[in-house]
């Protein structure tokens, strides 16, 4: 089970540094706002799973 929260904490912290990178590159300010919340969530995910495969060990 670790393994598996591990794995996706990784997800969620490339999504998030993706969304980060796309929200401020300033394509256009909806698609920047968009980014910057989606970059928001997928932190919180990714500090979730982290903990949690920690936890888990």
């Amino acid at each position: 089970m670790k393994d598996i929260m591990l794995n996706w904490a990784t997800v969620f912290f490339t999504i998030a540094c993706i969304a980060l990178v796309l929200g401020f590159l300033n394509i256009s300010p909806p698609v920047t706002k968009i980014a910057k919340i989606l970059c928001g969530i997928f932190t919180v995910l990714f500090t979730l799973a982290l903990v949690v495969g920690l936890q888990q060990g």
